[in-house]
């Protein structure tokens, strides 16, 4: 299955991830899927983060991440999966409080915006817990912790 990420940095932190650990994380998530796919990921700080929450979610302040899934109608099916906006200092902010690795963190932060693009969600507590044993096998597939429980490590 070819995959196309096109990574925009517009946030300049220096605990960003590579492209190649970025895109790992998404192949894992998308692993199960056949069909080629595009989607674009933006790394953005927390003013753009807000206007974007604001306008498309009504929700004030910054948010980890947002996913956009494509939706047009064209003649023939494109392999557009959507975009992921993720906030490097929310990202950032929220392994520290949450006592996890940064990495680990990312990792579960661009997972669980791949899954949103496929179209899992978190509405109510079903989808909520098929969701989070989806995301919680793909990141130990990685090495990483399960994401849903506090860990004691720092990055």
């Amino acid at each position: 299955m070819p995959i196309l990420i096109d990574i925009q940095r517009a946030d300049t932190s220096e605990k960003i991830p590579s492209d190649a650990s970025i895109n790992r994380w998404v192949e894992s998530a998308l692993d199960n899927n056949d069909d080629s796919v595009e989607l674009s990921i933006r790394v953005v700080g927390e003013q753009e983060s807000a206007a974007l929450n604001l306008q498309y979610r009504g929700k004030s302040g910054a948010t980890n991440v947002l996913s956009f899934p494509f939706s047009a109608v064209t003649p023939e099916p494109l392999p557009m999966l959507g975009d992921l906006v993720v906030c490097a200092p929310i990202v950032t902010l929220e392994a520290q409080q949450q006592h996890k690795a940064l990495e680990a963190h990312w990792a579960h932060m661009i997972v669980h915006g791949v899954l949103h693009l496929l179209g899992y969600d978190h509405e109510n507590d079903n989808d909520a817990r098929v969701m989070e044993i989806l995301e919680t096998e793909i990141l130990l597939g990685l090495n990483y912790p399960a994401p849903y429980t506090e860990t004691t490590e720092h990055n």
